[in-house]
């Protein structure tokens, strides 16, 4: 018999994605589908997947257990959000009214709006108030069923100010259930003060930012945004091969304004991912569709900014690249913590189906993190993090939008959410015993 600590059993729909990463061409729709589908943890860890018949005879739930009935529900893998800005302060909401009145994003950010109206504001915000404001939006994440994201810094443009954005990314993983993999992003744009001595700030990333980035261990990869407002694509090769010298993954910010090249410069360099690409053409394309590039599409900024991905993620996985979803979640373009949102943009305008969505925001999201082997999908030694919907079918999340449909959230075999509210608040205590190193509320 299997020991278990956690199950979740008789899903309408045990969505399981399971099987090996990244996902591209016709796999990238495989959900791997288990009908009266039931999983097993224990430590935190997933030891049993299958139907209700075969979890009956194999698996035997400890007495301080905890089972979860999923009748006539969907059971997904917690989603992994691959591409947020985390760690700000500050809100722009006026620049939003602006664009609704006819101004363009590129004109907000030469009046000084934009991207160095938040370094401002975080610049002015103290450790523990961004501390405090990340909490909140990694709940809403959670409620919305996120059980691993991605956290970028980029709003801080001077050394102290990068370091207290990876610092509090630092502090915010070690409280929170959500998993965090911490980016640098001192690239993002050259700041107000540094715009007269723009060689010398990329140098000073080099020679200053990521030295110390790396020492203190604040990040796992460094970020640029390749575009005529922010750096160039010989800019951005300096700044990413510095970060490749000091043991940093790369990502690249590619192609959101315009076709500047980001594409091929991430497939060139062997950079993990290459975000947004809404104008990547087809040499761009083919670029990453040779390489080991995943493509992190964000529909939620295109559709904020009422610009058009028109089929971008069908063509890419009919070019056979690898395509994950992420929110972008930042105060200017994409204010929004909800992958649940991002899904239904990535079908009705990128062209995904359902499915392949799906994939792209757990396993191939997972990927794009370089973590498909710990998260992404329900299977056998992996992390047990998973979500049940108050649905019958995947389908359901596509189809029916503007609700999470969330009930229960699960990370690392504990119950985090339980009935649609946060657990150890609203929700009543936290329960669960799967082995973490978090605390266990308060959050």
């Amino acid at each position: 018999m299997i020991d278990a600590d956690l199950a979740i059993v008789d899903a309408a729909e045990l969505v399981t994605v399971r099987g090996g990463a990244p996902r591209r061409g016709a796999s990238q729709g495989d959900l791997g589908i288990i009908e009266r589908g039931c999983l097993a943890a224990q430590d935190g860890l997933i030891v049993f997947v299958g139907d209700e018949r075969d979890y009956r005879r194999q698996v035997r739930l400890l007495r301080k257990g905890i089972e979860i009935d999923a009748t006539g529900r969907t059971v997904l893998p917690g989603f992994v959000d691959p591409h947020t800005h985390l760690p700000f302060a500050g809100s722009r909401e006026r620049e939003f009214e602006q664009r609704l009145q006819g101004a363009a994003y590129e004109e907000i950010a030469s009046r000084g709006g934009g991207i160095l109206a938040t370094v401002e504001a975080t610049r002015r915000a103290s450790y523990d108030a961004l501390v405090e404001l990340g909490k909140s939006r990694l709940n809403r994440m959670l409620l919305h069923g996120t059980t691993t994201a991605e956290a970028k810094s980029g709003y801080g443009l001077t050394l102290e100010d990068e370091l207290k954005q990876l610092r509090v990314v630092r502090a915010l993983d070690s409280i929170h259930p959500i998993d965090l993999v911490p980016t640098f992003l001192g690239a993002h744009a050259v700041p107000r003060e540094r715009r007269h001595e723009r060689d010398a700030y990329v140098q000073e990333i080099v020679d200053r930012m990521i030295p110390e980035v790396a020492r203190e261990g604040l990040a796992r990869f460094c970020d640029v945004f390749v575009e005529e407002i922010a750096f160039t694509p010989r800019e951005a090769e300096r700044v990413l091969k510095a970060a490749a010298e000091h043991g940093l993954g790369l990502r690249v910010h590619a192609d959101q304004l315009r076709d500047g090249g980001g594409a091929a410069l991430a497939a060139r360099l062997g950079a993990i991912a290459a975000d947004h690409l809404e104008h990547t053409g087809e040499e761009g394309i083919r670029a990453l569709a040779a390489s080991g590039t995943d493509a992190v599409l964000l529909p939620g900024a295109a559709f904020f900014l009422r610009r058009r991905l028109a089929g971008l993620g069908r063509r890419l996985v009919d070019a056979r690249v690898p395509v994950a979803l992420g929110t972008d979640f930042n105060p200017g373009t994409c204010p929004t913590e909800a992958m649940t949102a991002i899904l239904p943009l990535a079908c009705l305008d990128g062209g995904l189906s359902p499915a392949e969505a799906i994939v792209a925001a757990t396993l191939n999201a997972a990927h794009a993190l370089g973590l498909a082997e710990r998260v992404g999908s329900l299977e056998a030694g992996k992390e047990a993090d998973a979500q049940v919907l108050a649905v019958p079918h995947h389908l359901h999340l596509v189809y029916h939008f503007g609700d999470s449909h969330g009930r229960t959230v699960v990370k690392r075999g504990r119950v985090v959410v339980e009935e649609g509210a946060i657990a150890g608040t609203a929700g009543g205590p936290l329960s669960g015993t799967g082995a973490t190193d978090k605390p266990s509320g308060g959050f």
